[in-house]
């Protein structure tokens, strides 16, 4: 089942973490590992955290210079915060995670999105998020990547061995690039009509990804949203031109 699951690391800033990481994922079974950033890391670093059984991780190491390529072919991306706040919507814990993840695996690609070890993930990087994840701690709340890395991909693992509760299976969700493609023409719509006319339009458009996250549309379902969106933005051109 763990075939179609990534991880992917957002800048991570060492390379030993990304060794770690990819030491933890293969601990786990999880044999995929992408990273978005601006330069390849230091590959013997990252080689002598992974140890020879994750050698092959690192060896065949995904690479992207944006986050918005490397989610592309995913349909499910669970994002992982510690911050909180009213823009922060806290979904699951990790261990509840797999109840939403696991029937997603059979059919979709997904991935699980861990932030730089400095700040975490941004808002605009969550906006790519289908799913949000806080692991519980005490006070201290910051956790080394690999750590995170490890207690997300163990519940996982946990409960494909373990679990009873998880036996369905989700049919094939649009992906990444899809959905993208279609917030695109909602946002440039909304924009046209003066429903984003406000003092933070991007609040309101994380509200609406958050909505049409949870219906875990379909790729035939985003073409028809796309679909009304070019038509109501002809007919706006045409209704100007008329003018």
């Amino acid at each position: 089942m763990l075939d179609n699951l990534a991880i992917v690391l957002m800048a991570p800033k060492y390379p030993e973490n990304i060794g770690a990481a990819a030491r933890c994922a293969m601990n786990m079974g999880i044999s995929r590992l992408i990273i978005v950033r601006k330069e390849v890391p230091d590959e013997e670093k990252m080689l002598k955290m992974a140890t020879h059984k994750a050698a092959h991780l690192i060896r065949h190491l995904a690479h992207f210079d944006n986050l918005k390529d490397a989610l592309a072919p995913f349909s499910h991306v669970v994002g992982t915060t510690a911050r909180q706040g009213r823009k922060r919507l806290i979904e699951n814990s990790p261990r509840h995670m797999p109840e939403t993840i696991l029937p997603l695996l059979k059919n979709n690609r997904v991935a699980l999105l861990f932030g730089p070890e400095h700040r975490g993930l941004t808002n605009d990087d969550l906006k790519y998020c289908q799913t949000t994840v806080t692991i519980p701690t005490a006070d201290f709340s910051s956790l080394n990547l690999a750590q995170a890395v490890a207690i997300l991909c163990y519940e996982l693992y946990w409960s494909i061995m373990y679990s009873e509760k998880i036996k369905s299976s989700s049919p094939k969700l649009v992906s990444s690039y899809e959905l993208e493609g279609m917030y695109e023409h909602v946002e440039t719509l909304l924009d046209r009509i003066g429903f984003l006319n406000t003092n933070d339009p991007a609040y309101w458009m994380r509200n609406i990804r958050r909505f049409l996250g949870r219906v875990s549309l379909r790729s035939k379902e985003a073409r028809i949203i796309r679909g009304f969106c070019r038509q109501f933005l002809w007919y706006d051109e045409q209704h100007k031109k008329e003018k």
